[in-house]
């Protein structure tokens, strides 16, 4: 099933017209946001190099939970 998202506000323009499948190896820079210094705190502080390695990211995992299920408790 092909599956379709508007990736634009989240996404520098370089990537914005890259398949998911390829997104996950992306480097977290390509995310709207996050600068290059962002990008190697994160490397240094979670080991963090891709969209891919930020989402199976324990913590960013468990701060996303923490965040839907006090959202859910409203």
């Amino acid at each position: 099933m092909a599956i379709s998202a508007d990736m634009n506000k989240v996404l520098d323009r370089g990537y914005e017209d890259m398949d998911m499948k390829r997104l996950v190896d992306a480097p977290v820079e390509a995310l709207a946001g996050v600068s290059e210094n962002d990008a190697e705190m994160l490397k240094k502080a979670f080991g963090i190099k891709t969209i891919g390695d930020m989402g199976r990211n324990k913590y960013m995992q468990a701060a996303y939970a923490i965040v839907r299920l006090a959202e859910a408790c409203k």
